[in-house]
């Protein structure tokens, strides 16, 4: 009996240091820098490559553990998060410390010693960003903590990058910006109908401190800004037809989102239906527009 309640408690230990590692957000990470590593110019081994993918994984599981051990306070006021390992009184913060520590430098130097040094630098970076810059310094300071805190998810697809060609050129550097000018809509529209979740932990998001409508007035500023920079690695001839139809459409449909998500004035989050269909919609947008850059690289090949 003693034997089994000891399985059982491990088991869900086990599944609270998973949840730690945020795995809804590291799916979008470890598909981005997927796309990448397959957009790169020049031959890339399968098992280094897997264990690329792998190493940033890692170091995005690390990056959310420590953000969790952070903000486990603010977690445990809002409603979104209160139910996670930290809040809920599932784990201590002391494990979920040295989880995030432990993680983070596992995955650079399993990426400096099987893939190169210059990915395993970048990845180092990016886990510092994330835990240090936004965490700690943005989040609760600034309410552009969503707008230069968003360079740490757009790192992905550059560091897989890195890890087939060991630089960065300016096709990734524009990967980077795609996901850095996605952020902000992204998270915005979320924060629109979860305004009282942040007001509440008194996180300075945009809605909190601007009001809705500059916020609304901003997504869809940022949606004109990415669908510019989305279409400029056709423009530039960094990508073929495939891409450049994909990223067209695609980024006319967020704009014409955006623009209805300026022009609503509804204040009950349950009647933020532009709102929410711009979220939704931002996902699907992300994913759609990295597989084309991927099928266009196939394409060209």
């Amino acid at each position: 009996m003693t034997t089994a309640s000891h399985t059982i408690q491990d088991l869900a230990s086990a599944k609270d240091l998973f949840a730690l590692t945020k795995p809804r957000v590291m799916s979008l990470v470890i598909f981005t820098a997927l796309c990448g590593l397959l957009a790169a110019p020049g031959p890339i081994h399968p098992v280094i490559a897997f264990t690329a993918i792998l190493a940033i994984s890692l170091g995005a599981g690390a990056s959310a553990a420590l953000n969790q051990w952070y903000e486990s306070d603010i977690d445990a006021i809002m409603k979104r998060t209160s139910q996670r390992p930290l809040p809920a009184g599932r784990m201590d913060r002391d494990t979920a410390l040295h989880f995030g520590v432990g993680l983070s430098f596992f995955s650079v130097l399993l990426m400096g010693l099987a893939v190169n040094w210059f990915s395993a630098i970048f990845l180092a970076f990016s886990i510092f960003f994330y835990a240090v810059v936004y965490t700690i310094w943005l989040k609760r300071s600034t309410p552009q903590n969503i707008v230069i805190g968003g360079a740490a998810g757009a790192f992905p697809p550059a560091i897989g990058w890195a890890a087939v060609t060991g630089d960065v050129t300016l096709m990734p550097v524009l990967l980077f910006a795609i996901i850095f000018f996605w952020t902000p809509p992204h998270f915005w529209a979320l924060a629109l109908f979860m305004n009282s979740d942040y007001s509440k932990a008194g996180v300075p998001m945009m809605p909190v401190v601007a009001g809705r409508q500059s916020t609304r007035n901003q997504i869809f500023g940022y949606s004109l800004i990415l669908a510019a920079v989305a279409v400029a690695p056709f423009a530039l001839g960094l990508a073929g037809a495939v891409y450049g139809g994909v990223a067209i459409v695609l980024s006319a449909i967020f704009c014409v989102l955006g623009w209805r998500v300026c022009r609503s004035k509804t204040t009950r989050p349950d009647d933020m239906v532009a709102e929410k269909r711009l979220f939704k919609f931002s996902i699907l947008y992300l994913f759609a527009l990295f597989a084309a850059v991927v099928a266009d690289r196939i394409m060209v090949a």
